[in-house]
C-alpha cells in the first residue's frame, strides 16, 4: 500500500471529503463515547438566535470554542457539547413585527397574542438549517441533535424553579422606579443591556440653559438686594423636552454660587442671574465683555435650599397629593464639570432626579390616563400624551389646554416618529425657540454627549418610571466580585476591568419586560398585593389551578391532560401544556383568603433565559439532579466581548445567588471582527463578509487558522480575505508540499513506516535537532492551550512547519531521499520526517481539523501506527524531555540566524544564492557563541554558498562600528547625563566600542560622578567595508565578501544550469529516478562553466552526459536563460 498523493492543495475539497468520513464513521459521537468514564471537561455553548443569519464573527467565536474542546478531547477528557437555541426576546419579536408589518401597539388589536406568538415560535427557527450548515462547514463539533431550546416547556419550568428560589430568598421584589425604557421596542431594559458594546454613542443634541424666575418672598428677599431686572436661576439640560416636567432645581450643598448682572443674549432685557461661580467664564466669554457684572454676593448651595421659583413651562400643574414643587433642593451629585452648577430636576425622567426629589418631598409631574393610572407626560411610544388619552377630570383640573394642545402628541425624539424626515424639526429645538421668545432661555447650542441606545433597535432610550420586578443582585454584589477573582479570564484585563468593575457598580436587575414572546414571570398577586405567589413548577401550578377550579374561580384546568411526574417529550409538548402568553394569563389562582390572584403581565429578561442554561438545559432539578454536580460549573465558556455584560454576567449572577459558586472556571472573551480597515461590519455599509463565501473559497482550515494566528482572540480582528489566502498559500501550502515530498519519495523507496526503528541517538545530528524542536514545540503548544491562549500555539506550529521542517530540515536533507537503496541513514530520514508530520497533524488538529485528519489518515493507512481511525480520536502528543537538546537547538538557531542575515545581504546587492562567494567573517564575543558557530560552520557555508566561514575575535581594522546611546534604557537611569553621555561615546575608538560590546559593565566618568552602563544601554551598528557588506542583529554581526572571481562566476553559472535542467526534468514528467543526457547551447556565457563543471552538473541532475552543442538536440528542447542571457537546453531520457 502506498501513501496517498495529490495533484494540488484544495482545502475546501479536503474539508468536504473529511466531512463525509466523519459522517460515515460517526466520528463526533465517537469522540465522546471513546472517552466514556474518563474525567469530564464541561463546556457550555452560548445559544445563538436562529431568526438571524450567522456572520463571520460567529466563525471566530466558534473556532475558539472548537479548538479548546478538541484539544481537551485529545487530552483524554469526555467533552459533551450540547448546542442551544436562544428563542425568546426582542430580536425575535422585532423580526416578526417587521415581517407582518405591525407594531407592538397592533398586538391584541390587529393580531391576537396567540397568533403573534405562533409567528414568533415559527420565525425564531427559520434559519436553523443555515446555522447548522455553518456549524458543519467550519468543522465546529457541537451536538445539534439534542439542543436545549429556551422556548421549550421544560426549559421554562426550570426558569420558574430558579425564580421561585430567588423569591423565597427574598431576592425578587417589585418596585416603581426610573428605568431605561426603549419606546422603539416597547419595553424596559436592564442596566446590563444598556451597557452592551456600542449602546452608548456620541450624539449631537440641542441643549438649553433655561432661566427659572425666582419667586420673591420672605425666604428669598435677601437675594433681591441690588438686583437689576428680573432674578433667575440658570439651569442647564441636554434634554429640553424634559423641561415641561420640571418640578425642582438642585444645587450642590458646598458649591459656591454668585449673582451676575447682565443682558439676556436673545431679548437684550436687563436681568440678574444666579449660577455656580466656577462656571461663569463658560457662559460669559470675550464676546460679552462689558455687558455683565459679577457681583460680590456669593452663596453656598445650602443657603439657596428652599427658595421657590415659577414653573418654567406651565402646561400641566403637578398634583399636590404627590408633594411639593418648584423649589430649590440640594444634592451631592451636582458638579461643576459643565452646565451652570444648577440641575433641572424632572423626577419622572431620571433616576438621580427621582431619588433627590423623593428625599426632598418634591412631587413628580404625573398625568392621569383614561384608565385612571398615573403616568409621566410622555407615553410609552415616546410622545407627549394626547389629550384624548388623558382623564377628562385631570385635564380640567391640571392641564392648560390652550398651551398644551399644540404640543400634545409630539414625539420627544424624531427617531421614534416613523413619519419624521431629516428636515423635521425636533421637539427640543421648538421648545427652545419658544423659551427664547419668552425670555426664558439664556443659551441654546448644539452639544455632543454620550447617550444610551437600545441594543436591538438602535434607537435612543428614555429614562422612564416603570412598575417592574427586580432581582436584588446588590445583596450579593461583594460575593460576585469575590468569586469573579477565582475565574481565569482571557484576557485577564477583561475579568478585572470591564467585568470586575461592572460588578463593583451593580444595580438591581430589572427583570420585567412588557412584551409578548418570552418566559412569563411566574408570579400571581391579589389586586392589593396583600398576597403574592411565585410558582416554581408545573406540578405546583396545576395544584393551584385545581384549587381555583374547586372554588369556582376557574371553570376548568387548562392543563388537565398534563401528567405530573411524566418527563416525556410528549407530556411536555405544547399540545398538552404551553407556559407562554396568552395561556398563563388566563390562569387565575386563589389566595389564602379566597381572593382571585392575577398573573403579573410581565415577561422576564431574555438574558435570564440564557444565563440559566446550565440548569435549564438539563431540566434541573426535575431531571438529572443526580448528575448535576458533574456538569456544573463549566470548565470553559467563550463568546464575544459583547457578552461581558450579557451572558457572562447573567451566568455569574444566577450561579452566585443560588449556588454560591462560579458558573464557569475558565473563559475566553474574544474581540470584535471588523472589516480590513478597522470599521464595524454592517450590511448597510456594504462591508459585511459572508462566512459561506469565505469557507467555500478558502476552506475552513485556512479561515480558522487565519483568525487565530492573525491576532490574539481578545484583540479586535481586522478581517481581510487576502490574509486568509496568504495563510492558505504560505502555511497550508508548505504543509501540503512537505507531505507531498514525503509521500513521493516514500512511495518510490517503498517506505511504509512499519520498518524497524532507528534509535534517535543513532540518527544524524540534523535528525536529532528536528526531533528536539518537535518536542519543544509540543511543550509550547500544550502550555499555551492549557493557558487558554491558542494564538501562540498556532503560531509556533506554523513557524515549526515553515521554518524548521520545510525550509531547513527537508531542504537540507533532500539528497538523503534521492536514489540508492534503503540505507540506515535514508531510513532515519524517512522515520524522522514521518514522526514530524504525524505529530504536527495531531498538534494542529484542534485548529485545522480537516487537513490534519487527512494527513493523519493518509499516514496511518500505510503505517498502521495508531489504532484510532481519526486524529480527533487520537491522543495529543506528549513532550519527551529526554529528546530535547537545547544546545543543539541553539546551535541550529544560530546557523539559521546567520544564514538569514547573509541571504539578506545577498539580496541587498542582487547576488543570487546560486552564485558562490568567497568568505564571511563573524566576530565572536564569547566562548559559548564561538562554540556554537564553530559547530555549524560547514552548515552555514553550504546554506549561504560561501567557501569559508571565519570567526574573528578582534574586529579592529576589519569592521567599523558606530555607537550611540539607547535613550529608552539610559533615559530613566541617567536622564540628566544624556547629552554628556552622547558626546562622550561619540569620541570612542573602535577598541572602546569593542570593550563596551564584549564587557558586562562599563564605567563612564561624568565628572561629578561615575556611572555604570552595559551593552544594552547602547545601539551598536556596523558599517560596510570596501568589497564587503556588513549587518548586525542583536549580538550577531556578519561581514560578507562580495568580490566575484572568474572561478566563482563559472561555478555560479553551473549552478544556474542545474536549476534550469531540474525544472525541465520536472516539466517533462520524468520520474525522479530517470537518468538523462543534456545538451546546452554553445555560447560564451556557459561554455567554460560546462567544460569545467560537467561532472558536477551531471551528478546533481542524474545526467550521464552534459555537453555544449551549437544546436542542442533531444527529446525535449527548451528556450531558457542564464543570468538573463537566452539559450537553448535539450534533455533526452537515457535508456
Amino acid at each position: 500500500m502506498k501513501f496517498q498523493e495529490y495533484k494540488n492543495l484544495d482545502l475546501p475539497q479536503t474539508a468536504e471529503d473529511v466531512l463525509k468520513l466523519w459522517d460515515a464513521e460517526d466520528t463526533f459521537h465517537k469522540s465522546i463515547s471513546t472517552r466514556e468514564g474518563h474525567p469530564a471537561f464541561v463546556f457550555y455553548e452560548g445559544p445563538p438566535s436562529a431568526n438571524g443569519m450567522p456572520g463571520i464573527h460567529h466563525v471566530m467565536a466558534r473556532t475558539i470554542k472548537d479548538i479548546i474542546c478538541r484539544y481537551k478531547t485529545q487530552q483524554g477528557f469526555e467533552v459533551h457539547r450540547k448546542a442551544g437555541w436562544d428563542t425568546h426576546g426582542l430580536p425575535v419579536e422585532l423580526g416578526v413585527e417587521k415581517t407582518l408589518g405591525i407594531t407592538k401597539e397592533d398586538i391584541g388589536k390587529k393580531i391576537t397574542v396567540e397568533q403573534y406568538n405562533q409567528h414568533c415560535r415559527a420565525d425564531v427557527m427559520k434559519y436553523t438549517d443555515v446555522w447548522s450548515n455553518l456549524t458543519r462547514q467550519m468543522g465546529y463539533w457541537v451536538n445539534l441533535e439534542d439542543p436545549y431550546i429556551t422556548y421549550d416547556n421544560k426549559y421554562i419550568e426550570t426558569l420558574w424553579h430558579l425564580l421561585k428560589r430567588l423569591f423565597d430568598k427574598g431576592l425578587l421584589y417589585k418596585g416603581y422606579t426610573i428605568q431605561p425604557y426603549s419606546p422603539a421596542a416597547g419595553t424596559g431594559l436592564s442596566t446590563h443591556e444598556l451597557n452592551q458594546p456600542g449602546c452608548y454613542r456620541d450624539v449631537k443634541d440641542t441643549t438649553c440653559t433655561a432661566q427659572f424666575r425666582v419667586v420673591r418672598n420672605e425666604k428669598s428677599e435677601h437675594l433681591f438686594a441690588d438686583v437689576e431686572g428680573e432674578l433667575f436661576f440658570l439651569g442647564w439640560t441636554t434634554t429640553p423636552w424634559t423641561l415641561p416636567s420640571n418640578t425642582a432645581l438642585c444645587v450642590g450643598p458646598t458649591i459656591d454660587y454668585v449673582k451676575v448682572k447682565c443682558n439676556n443674549p436673545y431679548t437684550d432685557e436687563r436681568q440678574t442671574i444666579i449660577m455656580a461661580s466656577e462656571l461663569v467664564p463658560t457662559l460669559f466669554g470675550k464676546k460679552m465683555e462689558g455687558k455683565f457684572t459679577v457681583t460680590d454676593e456669593h452663596y453656598k448651595g445650602k443657603e439657596l435650599e428652599g427658595i421657590r421659583y415659577e414653573q418654567l413651562i406651565p402646561w400641566v400643574k403637578p398634583m399636590e397629593q404627590y408633594g411639593d414643587s418648584f423649589r430649590v433642593i440640594v444634592g451631592d451629585y451636582v458638579t461643576t464639570t459643565d452646565g451652570t452648577g444648577i440641575v433641572h430636576i424632572a423626577p419622572t425622567f431620571g433616576a438621580d432626579d427621582d431619588r433627590v426629589a423623593k428625599a426632598a418631598g418634591i412631587a413628580p409631574l404625573f398625568m392621569v390616563d383614561t384608565a385612571g393610572k398615573t403616568c409621566p407626560m410622555v407615553d410609552r411610544s415616546g410622545r407627549f400624551y394626547r389629550l384624548e388619552d388623558l382623564d377628562a377630570q385631570f385635564v380640567a383640573n391640571n392641564v392648560d389646554v390652550e398651551l398644551y394642545s399644540k404640543w400634545a402628541g409630539r414625539y420627544v425624539k424624531n427617531a421614534y416618529d416613523s413619519q419624521a424626515t431629516d428636515e423635521t424639526p425636533t421637539l427640543d429645538v421648538d421648545i427652545c425657540v419658544e423659551l427664547k421668545a419668552q425670555n426664558k432661555a439664556f443659551k441654546i447650542e448644539k452639544h455632543t454627549h454620550s447617550y444610551p441606545h437600545c441594543w436591538r433597535t438602535d434607537k435612543p432610550v428614555l429614562y422612564y418610571p416603570l412598575d417592574s420586578w427586580f432581582i436584588k443582585v446588590t445583596d450579593l454584589r461583594e460575593r460576585m466580585v469575590e468569586l469573579n477573582k477565582t475565574i481565569k479570564w482571557q484576557p485577564e484585563s477583561t475579568g478585572s476591568g470591564r467585568f470586575g468593575k461592572w460588578l463593583e457598580g451593580l444595580t438591581d436587575w430589572n427583570l420585567s419586560r412588557s412584551r409578548f414572546w418570552g418566559t412569563p414571570l411566574p408570579i400571581w398577586a391579589t389586586e392589593d398585593y396583600s398576597e403574592i405567589k411565585c410558582i416554581g413548577s408545573v406540578e405546583e401550578l396545576i395544584a393551584e389551578i385545581d384549587k381555583s377550579v374547586a372554588a369556582g374561580v376557574m371553570t376548568e384546568n387548562p392543563y388537565k391532560d398534563f401528567v405530573v411526574g411524566d418527563m416525556s417529550k410528549e407530556n411536555y409538548s405544547v399540545e398538552r401544556i404551553d407556559l407562554h402568553k396568552p395561556y398563563v394569563d388566563r390562569i387565575v389562582l386563589l389566595s389564602s383568603k379566597g381572593e382571585p390572584m392575577q398573573r403579573e403581565k410581565d415577561l422576564i429578561d431574555v438574558w435570564f433565559d440564557s444565563g440559566a442554561m446550565p440548569y435549564a438545559q438539563l431540566h434541573y432539578p426535575f431531571e438529572n439532579a443526580d448528575k448535576f454536580d458533574t456538569v456544573f460549573p463549566a470548565d470553559f465558556v467563550a463568546e464575544g466581548v459583547d457578552q461581558t455584560r450579557g451572558w457572562f454576567y447573567t451566568l455569574h449572577a444566577i450561579a452566585t445567588m443560588l449556588f454560591d459558586k462560579v458558573a464557569f472556571r475558565n473563559i475566553i472573551s474574544n474581540g470584535l471582527v471588523l472589516d480590513k480597515n478597522g470599521n464595524k461590519m454592517s450590511k448597510r455599509l456594504g462591508n459585511a463578509v459572508d462566512p459561506f463565501e469565505v469557507l467555500n473559497k478558502y476552506g475552513a482550515d485556512a479561515t480558522r487558522w487565519y483568525m487565530i494566528t492573525n491576532s490574539q482572540p481578545w484583540d479586535n480582528l481586522k478581517f481581510d480575505t487576502e490574509g486568509v489566502d496568504e495563510v492558505r498559500r504560505k502555511f497550508f501550502g508548505t504543509l501540503y508540499n512537505t507531505y507531498s515530498f514525503f509521500a513521493l519519495y516514500a512511495n518510490v523507496d517503498g517506505f511504509t513506516g512499519k520498518e524497524a526503528v532507528v534509535a534517535v541517538e543513532n540518527r544524524p545530528e540534523i535528525d536529532r535537532w528536528i526531533i528536539s524542536e518537535l518536542n519543544s514545540l509540543t511543550a509550547r503548544v500544550t502550555e499555551s492551550l492549557e493557558n487558554y491562549d491558542p494564538t501562540p500555539a498556532a503560531r509556533a506550529i506554523q513557524e515549526f512547519v515553515c521554518e524548521n521542517l520545510s525550509n531547513w530540515y527537508v531542504r537540507l536533507n533532500r539528497k538523503r531521499f534521492w536514489g540508492g537503496g534503503m540505507t540506515e541513514d535514508k531510513l532515519a530520514a524517512y522515520q524522522t520526517l514521518y514522526t514530524c508530520l504525524e505529530t504536527v497533524a495531531k498538534l494542529a488538529a484542534p485548529f485545522a481539523p480537516f487537513i490534519s485528519d487527512r494527513i493523519y489518515r493518509d499516514l496511518n493507512a500505510v503505517s498502521g501506527h495508531c489504532t484510532e481511525e481519526s486524529v480527533h480520536l487520537s491522543t495529543f502528543p506528549v513532550c519527551d524531555k529526554s529528546l530535547i537538546n537545547s544546545d543543539l537547538e541553539q546551535m541550529t538557531y544560530i546557523a539559521q540566524k546567520v544564514s538569514s542575515m547573509v541571504l539578506a545581504l545577498r539580496r541587498k546587492v542582487n547576488i543570487k544564492v546560486r552564485q558562490p562567494l568567497t568568505k564571511i567573517l563573524i566576530p565572536v564575543l564569547d566562548a559559548e557563541v564561538e562554540r556554537h558557530i564553530e559547530a555549524v560552520k560547514s552548515l552555514i557555508a553550504s546554506e549561504v554558498n560561501v567557501k569559508e566561514v571565519e570567526l574573528i575575535h578582534d574586529t579592529t581594522g576589519v569592521i567599523t562600528k558606530r555607537i550611540k546611546p539607547n535613550f529608552k534604557t539610559l533615559g530613566p537611569k541617567y536622564g540628566k547625563y544624556m547629552k554628556a553621555i552622547a558626546a562622550l561615546v561619540a569620541t570612542f575608538t573602535q577598541e572602546q566600542i569593542a570593550a563596551v560590546e564584549n564587557g558586562t559593565l562599563t564605567t563612564l566618568d561624568m565628572g561629578a560622578e561615575s556611572i555604570e552602563v552595559s551593552a544594552a544601554d547602547f545601539d551598536i551598528t556596523s558599517e560596510d567595508m570596501p568589497g564587503w557588506l556588513v549587518t548586525s542583529e542583536g549580538k550577531l554581526t556578519v561581514a560578507l565578501d562580495i568580490t566575484l572571481t572568474p572561478e566563482l562566476e563559472k561555478e555560479g553559472v553551473a549552478r544556474e544550469l542545474i536549476n534550469r535542467i531540474q525544472n525541465i526534468r520536472k516539466d517533462s514528467g520524468l520520474e525522479v529516478t530517470d537518468k538523462i543526457r543534456v545538451q546546452v547551447e554553445d555560447i560564451d556565457a556557459v561554455r567554460d562553466a560546462v567544460a569545467e563543471h560537467a561532472g558536477y552538473i551531471g551528478q546533481q541532475t542524474l545526467a550521464v552526459e552534459v555537453v555544449c552543442a551549437a544546436t542542442p538536440a533531444g527529446d525535449n528542447i527548451v528556450d531558457s536563460d542564464v543570468n538573463d542571457i537566452p539559450l537553448k537546453i535539450a534533455i533526452t531520457k537515457h535508456l
